[in-house]
C-alpha cells in the first residue's frame, strides 16, 4: 500500500494517514470492500507507533470512510462518498483562507494568483502552509 507521510510536516502523521486514505478512496484507487492492512503491519510498515495507526482509523470510523469487522479487520465503507466529502471539507478551508486573507488586507487578485499558482502545481500546499507558519 503506497501512503506518503511528511515526517518533517507540522500536521499529525494520524492526519497525514487519514486524508492519504480518504484521497485514495475518493480517487478510487482504493476500492469499497477492500481490506485495509492491518494496524500493525501498516505501522510496521510506515515505521510508526501503532497507536497513530488506530487513531487515524478511528477517525475514518468515525466518519464512515472505512468500517472494522471484529477478528476481520478494516474494510473500505461501501456507501462512502469521500470525494463529496473532501470537496466539501476543501470549499469549507478555502472559504475559511480567503475569510483571513480579507481581514489581512490581501488584494483579490494576490489571492487568485496565489490559488492559481497552486492549481499549476508551482506550489504545494504542505510547503506553503509550513512557510505560512514559520512567518507568524
Amino acid at each position: 500500500m503506497l501512503f506518503s507521510l511528511d515526517y518533517r510536516s507540522r500536521l499529525p502523521i494520524y492526519e497525514q494517514l487519514y486524508q492519504n486514505i480518504t484521497r485514495l478512496t475518493a480517487l478510487g484507487a482504493l476500492a469499497k470492500n477492500e481490506q485495509l492492512p492491518s494496524v500493525r503491519a501498516l505501522a510496521q510498515e510506515l515505521g510508526v507507533n501503532p497507536n497513530t495507526v488506530q487513531k487515524a482509523y478511528q477517525f475514518l470510523e468515525r466518519d464512515g470512510i472505512i468500517y472494522s469487522v471484529p477478528g476481520k479487520g478494516s474494510f473500505i465503507a461501501e456507501t462512502v462518498n469521500a470525494r463529496s466529502q473532501q470537496r466539501e471539507q476543501a470549499l469549507q478551508k478555502l472559504q475559511e483562507a480567503a475569510g483571513m486573507a480579507l481581514d489581512c488586507g490581501l488584494p483579490l487578485d494576490e489571492v487568485q494568483h496565489c490559488i492559481e499558482e497552486v492549481y499549476r502545481g508551482g506550489v504545494s500546499t504542505t510547503n506553503r502552509q509550513e512557510g505560512s507558519d514559520k512567518n507568524d
